[in-house]
C-alpha cells in the first residue's frame, strides 16, 4: 500500500473512533500494553516507560499498518495534565496518533479524568468506542463507570455487537475481571464479560496489575470453556513498575512479573497470534522463551 493511503486510512480511523471503520487488510498487528509511565522517575528518557516505547516505536517503524492499544493508566499518579506532558508524552506519546486508548483508574484520580480525555481527544470517544481492523471488531471499554454511566455503556455494547457481527471481536479495558496479581476487584465488568461471550467474542486484554497472564478460555463465572470462552490477557507491563503475583486463580496458563513488556497481537482472517515482547531481551535468561501462540476465533 503506498504510504500516502496508508496516512489516509490511519486519518480516517482517527475521524471515526465510534464507529467501525472498514480497513481493507486480511492481517492487522497490535502492540498492547498498560500502566505505563511512572512521574516518580527522575528522567522519562531512561524509564521503564521509555524502554517499552522504544520497542513499539521499532516494530511500527517496519509496519506503517501496525497500532497500539493503551490498557489505562498511562500516568502514575493521579493522571494529570503535567503528567501526561512530562512523562506521557516524551514516551509513549512519540506515537499517539497510531494509539488506541482506554482509561484506568488513576486517569480518574483528576477531575474524572479529563486530563486523559483532552490528551487523546477523539482517539478517547466517549471513554468507550469501536473500530473495524482487518476482519475485527475491536472494542474499548471503561472499567470506571458505574450506575446509570455503565447501564449506557452496557447498552451501547449490546448495540454495537448487534449493529456490526463479525466472527472475531476483540475488547479492551483497564481492571481484568481474572487476575493472580494483587488487585481484589472481583467483577468489575462481569456484565460485560457476559455480553461479549454471548456475542461469541475471542479476546478480552486489561492491565492494571503490573504483570503478564494470559488465561485459557473462559466463560463470565470463570469456568473454562474451550469452545466459546473468552481469552483474557493481563498486560500491565507498560514500564511504570512491577508487583507480584498472590494467589492463582484457576485456568491461568502463563504468568511473568520479572520483565516489562508488550504484547504482540496478528489479528488475521478467522484467528489470531500473540506474543509477548520484553523490552529488554537482553536480560531474559537463556533459553527462556516468551510466550506465544495461535488460536482459531469460534
Amino acid at each position: 500500500m503506498p504510504d500516502r493511503l496508508r496516512h489516509a486510512l490511519f486519518a480516517t480511523l482517527a475521524a471515526l473512533p465510534l464507529t467501525a471503520a472498514a480497513v481493507p487488510a486480511t492481517a492487522y498487528t497490535l502492540y498492547a500494553a498498560g500502566d505505563i509511565a511512572r512521574c516518580a522517575h527522575p528522567d522519562p528518557r531512561w524509564s521503564g516507560a521509555a524502554a517499552t516505547a522504544a520497542l513499539v516505536e521499532t516494530r511500527l517503524a517496519g509496519d506503517p499498518d501496525a497500532a497500539v492499544l493503551t490498557l489505562g493508566d498511562h500516568t502514575y499518579p493521579h493522571g494529570a495534565a503535567r503528567e501526561f506532558a512530562d512523562c506521557y508524552a516524551p514516551t509513549w506519546g512519540r506515537f499517539r496518533e497510531r494509539t488506541w486508548p482506554t482509561p484506568g483508574n488513576h486517569e480518574y484520580h483528576t477531575d474524572k479524568g479529563a486530563p486523559y480525555f483532552a490528551y487523546f481527544g477523539e482517539r478517547a470517544g466517549r471513554g468507550y468506542y469501536s473500530l473495524r481492523l482487518g476482519g475485527w471488531l475491536v472494542i474499548s471499554l471503561n472499567s470506571n463507570l458505574k450506575g446509570a454511566a455503565q447501564a449506557a455503556q452496557l447498552d451501547w455494547l449490546r448495540t454495537e455487537l448487534a449493529r456490526a457481527p463479525t466472527r472475531c471481536t476483540l475488547a479492551f479495558w483497564h481492571h481484568p475481571l481474572y487476575s493472580s496479581g494483587g488487585h481484589r476487584e472481583p467483577g468489575r465488568l462481569q456484565d460485560a464479560w457476559q455480553i461479549l461471550f454471548d456475542a461469541g467474542a475471542e479476546l478480552v486484554l486489561s492491565g492494571h496489575d503490573h504483570d503478564y497472564e494470559r488465561f485459557a478460555p473462559q466463560d463470565a463465572q470463570g469456568g473454562l470453556d474451550r469452545a466459546r470462552g473468552i481469552r483474557q490477557f493481563v498486560v500491565g507491563t507498560g514500564g511504570a513498575y512491577a508487583t507480584p503475583f498472590l494467589r492463582f486463580p484457576p485456568n491461568s496458563e502463563v504468568r511473568e512479573a520479572s520483565f516489562d513488556g508488550v504484547l504482540q497481537l496478528r489479528l488475521l482472517d478467522g484467528a489470531y497470534e500473540w506474543t509477548f515482547l520484553p523490552a529488554a531481551p537482553e536480560k531474559v535468561p537463556a533459553g527462556a522463551v516468551m510466550d506465544h501462540g495461535r488460536t482459531e476465533c469460534h
